[in-house]
């Protein structure tokens, strides 16, 4: 069994923790964090990351026929995510948390319900469709894979001593 730090805490805070912030490190690209819980999220979020990278492009069309309310037959294009991409959607699933897209300042109520009323699941939606193509681009790029993550050292915490680092998406 893989080595995990303890961080001072019972298995289920440490989990609750991790889980928090590698979900916020995806979903704001950034987190400010002691180095040892950094170590720890990093291993994390690169997993994530490389199975995003794997899996973004792998989908399926369909056609699917369906009645309209007129009871006439319609015949639609659908794209559906392969066999593979759907377990990585539910790996993530079971891992992060899900967070809410933020409502913007010109927005109304209405407005935000109609834009996020697909998107379900934002924080896997986002590693889909912006992180994974970016990093595929990058790996292919450059001619190398992994190091998505990079850690900025900050000096010691003041209270305590703690080495703290920002922990940031390259």
């Amino acid at each position: 069994m893989a080595y995990q730090r303890k961080l001072g805490r019972t298995a289920s805070q440490r989990k609750a923790l991790l889980r928090n912030q590698v979900t916020n490190l995806i979903w704001n690209g950034r987190i400010t964090t002691t180095e040892a819980k950094a170590k720890e999220v990093r291993r994390m979020a690169e997993r994530f990351i490389t199975l995003a990278i794997r899996e973004c492009d792998n989908t399926v069309n369909t056609t699917k026929e369906t009645h309209n309310e007129k009871g006439q037959l319609m015949t639609l294009d659908v794209v559906n995510d392969a066999p593979s991409k759907l377990h990585a959607r539910r790996q993530m699933m079971a891992y992060l948390y899900d967070l809410k897209a933020p409502k913007q300042k010109d927005e109304n109520k209405q407005e935000y319900r109609e834009r996020t009323k697909d998107n379900k699941h934002p924080v896997i939606e986002k590693l889909f469709r912006e992180i994974g193509p970016k990093y595929k681009k990058r790996n292919a790029e450059q001619n190398v894979t992994g190091g998505y993550t990079r850690m900025y050292k900050l000096g010691p915490r003041r209270g305590d001593g703690a080495e703290m680092v920002v922990l940031e998406l390259v």
